[in-house]
């Protein structure tokens, strides 16, 4: 892989930069401190480091290190190492995990007989009379599978995917290292690949929805190269693993901007990539109609978000996919379906439809056509059992769920009005309600089991000849 190389790293000093440990995390700040201590270089890398000189607040704090996961893990009682792809280190502390890993390198002469095809047998030096997993596995497209060769500090940060995400922060000198260019795409606004973005991509294709997600949530510009590759390549998304791509969705529509990406995934062409039928059904619209409902769901979440408000996944995913669902649902009713049945039809045909690309968690599914199928039963006031309705786990969204809607299309504020109504009536009357006593029982004491006298058994009395 040609990679931008520096001989030097571009360094900022303490003085002529704006970051203070007051603004790390305190776990992150023990997890580098000990490191240091014992003897290990430690750095601060990635996203927390890209925000901090950008103002904003860290979400979390990676760590990097030159200690091995082994190594980090007989540090801290706290630690669990996790992953096959890239070997990691979790540190649990009570309120966040820090994650730390090893400094890691590109696959090198030393390690070629490890780049096997997918379908290849394990492989790898013997260690112990054990035969090893390889530490660097491609599959036959390019897609690595597993890269855990350990490295130096350039060569791990010339292997990330994007200039404003390698960046370190150096506990030991309080300096920014800069290996691949970030400081000054930060100053411009860019997202840029380090290295050739077809390569980058062909690699990992998930690079292309951190790309869109980087680029709407810092407000920046993805690079003419970058764009092109990421055009090219849409296709290749569905390469990626179904759990890892419903991760990256969730993070990419629950970042605050998810209207920017919802656009951009549109533009690109990696929503049609993703979501096909969806995308199909969103071009051809409805009666001559366009549907704009997603977008302005996107606008609704973000706004929530930005507010300091919580958007679940099963909300989200209605919120994508509910009108889709609810035109099928409603083709499949009027067959002479009953509703819930439909509702399951179609909620069902859609996990199944997406499980090789996406994989939805059955729960949330489940959660998801809960929340469509309430819908019509808000519409009805007050209706059977109005309480048992609110009681429901699935309440809280569905009922978001109906408040959007109704934001859209202005049809059902009385029955917004209502059901607000009932539900603070019977939130106040819970507080009205005296708290329930618990028997009290003394320390140190059991209660005392009630003995069952057992009778004798009785015997057959002797009969007299």
């Amino acid at each position: 892989m040609n990679l931008m190389k520096q001989k030097t790293p571009f360094m900022i000093s303490r003085q002529d930069h704006h970051i203070s440990r007051r603004s790390f995390s305190p776990n992150a700040l023990r997890v580098l401190y000990r490191l240091k201590s014992h003897g290990f270089t430690a750095y601060l890398v990635g996203g927390c480091v890209r925000d901090l000189l950008l103002g904003r607040e860290p979400k979390d704090f990676d760590v990097v290190t030159n200690a091995t996961p082994g190594q980090v893990k007989r540090l801290f009682r706290n630690c669990r190492l996790v992953g096959r792809r890239f070997r990691l280190a979790h540190l649990y502390f009570n309120d966040e995990v820090i994650e730390v890993a090893t400094f890691r390198a590109e696959q090198s002469e030393e390690f070629a007989e490890d780049a096997i095809p997918i379908q290849g047998e394990r492989q790898g030096p013997p260690e112990g009379g054990k035969i090893q997993p390889p530490r660097h596995l491609k599959s036959e497209e390019g897609v690595i599978l597993r890269d855990n060769i350990f490295g130096t500090p350039e060569q791990d940060a010339l292997r990330r995917d994007f200039t404003v995400n390698a960046l370190f922060y150096d506990i030991a000198t309080f300096s920014i290292i800069d290996y691949s260019g970030g400081i000054e795409d930060l100053q411009r606004g860019i997202i840029r690949t380090i290295g050739d973005p077809f390569v980058r991509f062909t690699e990992d294709p998930v690079r292309m929805l951190r790309a869109v997600r980087f680029a709407a949530m810092l407000g920046f510009t993805i690079e003419e190269d970058v764009w092109k590759a990421l055009v090219e390549l849409r296709a290749t998304i569905t390469r990626s693993t179904p759990p890892r791509l419903y991760e990256e969705i969730m993070k990419l529509f629950l970042c605050g901007e998810g209207n920017k990406c919802y656009q951009m995934l549109r533009r690109s062409g990696l929503l049609q990539s993703l979501f096909p039928d969806l995308s199909e059904w969103l071009d051809r619209g409805t009666d001559g109609f366009p549907h704009a409902r997603i977008g302005k769901a996107m606008e609704w979440t973000d706004q929530r978000i930005n507010e300091g408000g919580h958007i679940t996944q099963q909300l989200l995913i209605s919120f994508i996919f509910g009108e889709y669902l609810e035109e099928k649902q409603k083709s499949l009713h009027n067959s002479g379906i009953p509703i819930r049945q439909s509702f399951d039809m179609v909620v069902a045909g859609l996990i199944g439809d997406l499980a090789s690309t996406l994989l939805i968690p059955q729960k949330t599914g489940i959660q998801v056509r809960d929340i469509l199928s309430s819908q019509e039963r808000f519409r009805k006031i007050p209706g059977k059992r109005p309480l048992s309705l609110i009681t429901r786990h699935s309440f809280p969204d569905s009922f978001a769920y109906f408040r959007f809607i109704n934001s859209v299309t202005g049809g059902d504020n009385a029955a917004c009005l209502w059901w607000d109504r009932l539900i603070k009536e019977n939130e106040l009357q819970h507080k009205e309600k005296p708290p329930l006593k618990e028997p009290v029982e003394s320390v140190g004491t059991r209660p005392r089991r009630r003995r069952v006298r057992r009778g004798r058994k009785k015997t057959a009395a002797p009969q007299t000849p």
